[in-house]
């Protein structure tokens, strides 16, 4: 009764107010519409760091398909009706993330605000840094409950990434798995959409809800069919997207305004913490406080605006692990307001969030047919509406189909026990059971009263036994009984007294083998009785003859006989007699070695004479961008560990104050530069420096090589003050030019650079025009050296470390072991090659490379002049082939070039001939007070040639003051003939004179060995 006289006067002014109801229908109209209205709140996340943005050239790319692929996305956001007279509409909104999330435009309604998104993601720029999509996703999740619809169901997230880095070394929010869940958690939908190519499926599985909103999703492509896999991509995902919503669309019935509030309820209890809240601006430093108590774990916050760069500070301690908090203590719920006063029945509410899992219930009730909605809040009393004209009464509805049974209760609570029951009837006995194992032994029982006496007793044991009698003869061998039964084994007796030994018995034979004991192990037996004396050896073997015995004295003289007797023996040494006169001078001997010798024996026998690397400083730069990956950074550190092992070890290189320093400089995007040198206040040795760079850690973010470079020289070239130095660069040859102006060739005017370019984590080669820009290879001056390899394993192969230190250290300090010659007058010099059958073409080459190595020792000699000293190359073979191949020149270059172009005659060999011919050659052209020498390659041997035919030729030549020098190579030279060509005469061989004329090698290759070729020439030029 109450209720129906509230609801007449809500009624009754409604019916006064029937005028001006036409005058109101455009709101009603509009309320209706929008009541109508299902939202559908999609948001794009959009990775635009280092990874993505520098993986092809031109550099931004990828990021300029991802821009169209999101607007092109945003264009097919159209409106659609559902056949449940309900309309869908869209919100969308953009960010884009590195290692900094940047929101470019919160939701907005689409089609109103779709210029507007499109033209702030055209205009977005690409960060090209680190990756933090944990953070992004996160922040995505923000942005569609803060300002999206109020239908948790309708909220899609759209990450599109290439899932990079693997190893998810910089995940700062939590973790992607994290952000993942917490979508999943909230009933946000995420898709995750790859930028191809060398995108990773497994990290974007993470990020999808399940294997529906993964797929085969693509947003970029380097493929012909790009277009068409971008454009299913869009189309597949609206679809699902509107068979998804359609449902929930259709089940909300109205979406009436809500009414005045009602009177407010009594204050509940202190609710939940709530969620942060959005990064506040960046406010001025303040002074430091001093530290404070530990606080309680707070939620994961926002990423704050970076700071600018502080100075470096001091390694602190490590810090101890804090202990595990407690849990807290469940809230209780809020005091129930009073009820009020019921109003009009409302519209059907939407699905509110889920609650907290509460414990679990009894058992309930069998559920109702069908499913049944949530049930909506209250309504606020709304405003009295006008009353409507009454309509005619509908048709009876056809009965509805019968719904399923509805899901079985959850498992209630387990009862109180019961009360005790009455108690049963006696059951009968049970089977018997196995019997149990036997128990131990118990106690020794005290003893009893004595009982009354007994009845006569039966015969006692037998006595203990006498004393042992005589050992009887041996009896004969009985018969083996049978085995008796085995007895119950018997307690361990006292060990009797040992008897006397038995005499031996004869030996029975091998009985069966019994019944396995049970006995103890006995005492050990008596010694037994010392064996018989064996018999004597045979005779040893003959003995070595002793020492002589002393001398004995003298015995007396004896009688005189004139008879003379047997000669007597030697006698003892007499005195030193007196010194006689010296005798006549004996031959000249042969020279001792020279000095070009003495030298080379001084070089191999001193230690201390061998080349020198250091002092030498090493800057080694390190690329540390997301692009590298986690585990080629390690392998990098590794690489410059073994550089300067090797250089300590193989070239001995002294790594400390005074010697050679090492500085490692690792560098990522703006403003990331570390620096770790010798030096340093925590690095005093070679040690610290190497665990200082196994400590650096990888930066993953972008990638400003010029900048490092620059940062290098003005840090580190400014503390290493040594002439020689050398700075090794090591990346993947893909600097971020567009976001960094500074050149890369910042190091060209201190240092050489070797540019080492290696394939990155996508399998990219280095960019070689970045790697050549920075080894300097276009200047002139200070040329370094750029290498490019596959994948970073290479950096450890035993020969690719071996050519970087033989880099390092080319510029080796020697002493100068070489013994000078010097030229005080004009010389013609002319080198006479023997180029005949028994040479050898193999031979023959050799013989060139040792030719020019005279030629440039000659020309390169002190001198007066440039032209003071000239040499002519001249090769012979048999009669008539003799050939001029250089002519009296001083320039090496055009001699040089002259003997390489020398061929082989291979012919005869006529030694008179070539005399005779270079004796003409310098009459022709020889200077006037010029020293004239000739070097004849000879073995001796000539055909159809006598000793006294070379005679003439050579005094021919000496005539013409010729002086000849003799070069004989092996064993089978004509001896004869050499001593006639050295000294011109076939008698009287003067030895000195041959011995500073004639030079010996034993096989062509010794004329490459050593110094031979200094001896030769030093000999030659000597006057």
């Amino acid at each position: 009764m109450r209720l129906r006289e509230f609801l007449f006067t809500l009624l009754l002014p409604a019916g006064f107010l029937g005028g001006g109801s036409w005058a109101q229908r455009p709101e009603i109209t509009t309320q209706v519409a929008s009541a109508e209205d299902c939202p559908v709140d999609l948001f794009f996340v959009l990775d635009t760091s280092e990874s993505v943005a520098l993986r092809v050239k031109p550099f931004g790319d990828l990021v300029a398909q991802v821009k169209d692929f999101t607007n092109r996305f945003i264009d097919k956001l159209t409106n659609r009706y559902y056949r449940c007279d309900r309309n869908l509409v869209w919100n969308a909104g953009a960010l884009h993330y590195s290692d900094e999330v940047v929101l470019i435009k919160s939701l907005t309604s689409m089609p109103s605000g779709r210029n507007e998104l499109k033209n702030r993601v055209s205009a977005v720029n690409y960060i090209g840094k680190g990756t933090y999509t944990d953070c992004a996703i996160k922040r995505g999740i923000e942005e569609l409950l803060i300002s999206g619809s109020h239908h948790k169901e309708n909220k899609y997230l759209i990450v599109v990434t290439d899932g990079h880095p693997l190893e998810g070394y910089k995940e700062p929010c939590g973790g992607l798995d994290d952000a993942a869940n917490e979508a999943k958690h909230l009933g946000i939908k995420v898709f995750s959409v790859a930028i191809s190519p060398n995108h990773l499926d497994q990290r974007l599985n993470i990020i999808a809800t399940d294997h529906a909103y993964r797929r085969n999703f693509t947003a970029t492509s380097l493929k012909p069919t790009r277009e068409l896999d971008v454009e299913e991509t869009i189309n597949t995902i609206i679809d699902m997207i509107k068979v998804n919503t359609e449902q929930s669309c259709c089940s909300f019935e109205c979406q009436p305004p809500r009414g005045p509030p009602g009177p407010p309820g009594d204050p509940g209890n202190e609710g939940e913490r709530g969620k942060p809240g959005l990064p506040g601006e960046k406010g001025e430093a303040g002074d430091p406080g001093r530290p404070g108590d530990m606080g309680p774990v707070g939620y994961q916050g926002m990423k704050g605006d970076k700071g600018s760069r502080g100075e470096k500070g001091s390694r602190g301690a490590k810090g101890a692990k804090g202990e595990k908090g407690r849990r807290g203590i469940d809230g209780i719920d809020g005091m129930k307001g009073e009820a009020g006063y019921p109003g009009l029945p409302g519209c059907k509410g939407s699905p509110g969030f889920d609650g907290a899992q509460g414990p679990p219930g009894p058992k309930g009730d069998p559920g109702a047919y069908g499913p049944k909605g949530g049930k909506g809040e209250p309504g606020d009393d709304g405003k009295p509406g006008r009353q409507g004209i009454p309509g005619s009464p509908g048709e009876k509805g056809a009965p509805g189909n019968q719904g399923e049974p509805g899901p079985a209760g959850e498992t209630g609570d387990e009862g109180a026990p019961g009360a005790d029951g009455p108690a049963g009837e006696r059951g009968s006995n049970g089977e018997r059971g196995p019997p149990g194992s036997p128990g131990d032994r118990g106690p020794r029982g005290e003893p009893g009263e004595p009982g009354p006496p007994g009845d006569q007793g039966r015969e006692g044991p037998l006595g203990p036994p006498g004393d042992q009698g005589e050992a009887g003869p041996p009896g004969p061998k009985g018969y083996r009984g049978d085995d008796g039964p085995r007895g119950n084994e018997g307690p361990k007796g006292f060990p009797g007294a040992p008897g006397l030994p038995g005499d031996p018995g004869l030996m029975g034979e091998r009985g069966e083998d019994g019944p396995p004991g049970n006995g103890t192990i006995g005492f050990t037996g008596a010694p037994g009785q010392p064996g018989d004396r064996g018999d004597p050896g045979i005779n040893g073997t003959k003995g070595y003859v002793g020492p002589k015995g002393d001398e004995g004295e003298a015995g007396d003289p004896g009688n005189d006989n004139p008879t003379p007797g047997p000669r007597g023996i030697k006698g003892a040494k007499g005195h030193r007699g007196p010194e006689g006169r010296p005798g006549p001078p004996g031959p000249v001997g042969p020279p001792g070695p020279d000095e070009c010798e003495i030298l080379d024996i001084i070089m191999k026998m001193c230690s201390c004479c061998e080349c020198t690397c250091g002092p030498v400083d090493l800057l080694f730069v390190l690329d540390s961008s997301e692009s590298i990956g986690l585990q080629n950074f390690q392998i990098a550190k590794d690489f410059i560990i073994k550089v300067i092992d090797r250089l300590s070890k193989d070239e001995r290189v002294k790594f400390e104050a005074g010697e050679s320093r090492v500085g490692v400089v690792q560098y990522s995007h703006d403003n990331t530069q570390e620096l770790v040198a010798m030096g340093d206040a925590n690095i005093d040795n070679i040690g610290a420096l190497k665990q200082a760079v196994k400590n650096l850690k990888w930066i993953a973010g972008g990638t400003y090589t010029g900048e490092a470079l620059q940062f290098t020289k003005d840090n580190l070239l400014r503390r290493f003050t040594s002439d020689k130095r050398v700075a090794i660069v090591i990346t993947d040859g893909r600097s971020d030019t567009l976001r960094d102006p500074t050149p890369l060739n910042s190091l060209c005017d201190v240092t050489p650079v070797v540019s080492l370019g290696i394939g990155d984590i996508f399998r990219k080669p280095p960019n070689p025009d970045h790697l050549n820009d920075i080894a300097c290879l276009s200047r002139p001056t200070r040329p370094g050296l750029s290498i490019q390899r596959d994948n970073y394993a290479e950096l450890l192969d035993d020969t690719f470390l071996q050519n970087i230190t033989s880099y390092v250290c080319q510029e080796k300090k020697c002493p100068d072991y070489t013994c000078p010659i010097t030229f005080t007058t004009l010389a013609d010099i002319t080198l006479l090659v023997d180029s005949s059958t028994s040479v050898g073409s193999k031979n023959f080459e050799t013989t060139k490379k040792f030719v020019k190595r005279l030629a440039e020792r000659f020309l390169e000699a002190g001198k007066p002049a440039d032209d003071s000293v000239r040499v002519s190359v001249v090769q012979y073979s048999g009669r008539n082939q003799q050939k001029v191949e250089a002519q009296f020149q001083y320039n090496y270059t055009v001699i040089a070039k002259a003997i390489d172009n020398m061929e082989f005659i291979n012919d005869a060999t006529d030694i008179n001939a070539a005399l005779r011919y270079v004796t003409e050659l310098y009459q022709r052209s020889s200077r006037a007070g010029a020293k004239k020498r000739v070097l004849v390659f000879s073995d001796g041997n000539s055909q159809g040639i006598t000793a006294r035919a070379i005679e003439r030729a050579v005094q021919e030549a000496q005539q013409a003051g010729i002086e000849i020098y003799v070069l004989a190579v092996g064993s089978q030279a004509n001896e004869p003939n050499i001593r006639v060509l050295v000294t011109g005469k076939s008698a009287d061989y003067d030895v000195a004179y041959g011995e500073r004329h004639l030079f010996r090698v034993p096989d062509y290759t010794s004329l490459l060995r050593g110094v031979f070729y200094q001896t030769v020439s030093r000999k030659i030029a000597v006057d």
